[in-house]
């Protein structure tokens, strides 16, 4: 079975991550991605540490399988080579700084009015509108305004960021559903759409229960460690040998923790309702450590876990890369190198598709302007079959 997007060719001049975060979900899904480079320098993560074989891994976990063609779009034959694949491509994709694309006469109205089906996505810090769209962002910057920081870490202690670039992942995903759902809408009017995704915009739309409660009670919500401010318990506990998680979400699953504790809480009116266990969430922690502190986490787990408790521990990242269920679900793959040797790891496809290939090895990332040839023999044989 084909792939869902194997005819479909993206012209990728992201750079960094968010855009490569989405043409990275395409690629996954079947789509030819030709990532179009600055000559001499490329993608800015092609210096990103740590490297092996003179590579950098961050670089191959987000652009492995994708071709690489250097073009200078202020150069009259570079332009030509890419007025040429903009005529063969599906999606055109972009970070750069609004304007810019304008500038150099690609902009979404010209290429509208000349590839009619071209869908143009556009991901950038703060979008294509608004008094702030000319401004520069990196990740930590929208995380620190859209509010995510002003939540994350512990109570009374400063702000942090969160560990992972969610500021650039989630824009990438969001870039990347509103792809699909241009390819769809494309195939029924004929007519590309303009997708424009602001990194700022996706922080706040992470914030779900930050803002229900910032709109009902007049007050933002502040740090509160590993604590969810709506769910409880729903946190970290101390076991003998150190932390663990415990997510009781519901009545049901706080009578059987009660249970599997011994622990006679469940008919308390201070913790019989949610609401009421969140009003008293610190007196709760300190009854159930009571308890935890007496064994090891593993003995917890496996108690809480047998009485279906959602429980787990805090894995660092070698220990994940190594998890059975990770592993079982081919969530840790190998990026080859030129040799056809594995030479990096990278995290796999949490898209899983019946009929869709998800293999344990990626093609390796490409060199810069490695594909050149092929590309332009490509080119010319699609113009040659062409319909005048």
């Amino acid at each position: 079975m084909p792939a869902p997007l194997e005819n479909i060719t993206v012209l990728d001049l992201t750079h960094v991550l968010a855009g490569p975060y989405c043409s990275m979900i395409l690629s996954d899904l079947g789509a030819r991605i030709i990532k179009v480079e600055r000559p001499g320098t490329g993608d800015d993560t092609r210096n990103f540490p740590p490297f092996k074989d003179g590579e950098s891994a961050y670089f191959a976990t987000i652009n492995h399988g994708k071709e690489s063609i250097a073009l200078d779009l202020k150069a009259p034959d570079d332009r030509a080579v890419f007025e040429r694949l903009l005529a063969q491509a599906d999606v055109l994709l972009e970070n750069y700084r609004p304007g810019v694309m304008q500038r150099l006469g690609y902009g979404w109205e010209d290429l509208h009015a000349r590839f009619p089906r071209l869908i143009y996505g556009a991901v950038s810090g703060f979008g294509h509108s608004g008094p702030d769209a000319q401004k520069p962002a990196y990740d930590m910057v929208v995380q620190a305004r859209g509010g995510v920081m002003s939540i994350t870490g512990e109570k009374d202690r400063d702000p942090v960021r969160v560990g992972a670039s969610i500021g650039d992942i989630v824009a990438g995903m969001f870039l990347g559903h509103g792809v699909l759902a241009a390819l769809l809408d494309v195939e029924k009017s004929g007519e590309g759409r303009f997708i424009d995704v602001a990194m700022l915009d996706s922080q706040l739309a992470l914030l779900e229960h930050a803002i229900a409660i910032t709109s009902v009670t007049g007050k933002a919500p502040q740090p509160s460690g590993a604590r969810h401010p709506s769910i409880t318990p729903f946190e970290t506990f101390h076991a003998a040998d150190g932390l663990f998680v415990i997510a009781a979400g519901n009545n049901a699953l706080f009578a059987r923790l009660c249970a599997a504790l011994d622990l006679p809480l469940a008919a308390d009116p201070r913790f019989a309702t949610n609401p009421a266990r969140c009003e008293n969430a610190r007196l709760l922690k300190r009854l159930i450590e009571a308890i935890t502190l007496g064994n090891s986490k593993n003995h917890w787990i496996g108690v809480l876990t047998e009485a279906g408790i959602p429980t787990g521990p805090i894995q660092t990242v070698d220990q994940v890369m190594k998890d059975p269920q990770i592993l079982a679900r081919n969530m840790v793959v190998e990026v080859l190198g030129e040799n056809g040797k594995s030479a990096k790891l990278s995290a796999g496809n949490p898209i899983k598709m019946s009929g869709l290939a998800d293999p344990e090895t990626r093609a390796p990332a490409p060199k810069l302007d490695a594909d050149r040839a092929e590309i332009l023999a490509w080119l010319k044989e699609v113009e040659a079959h062409a319909v005048p």
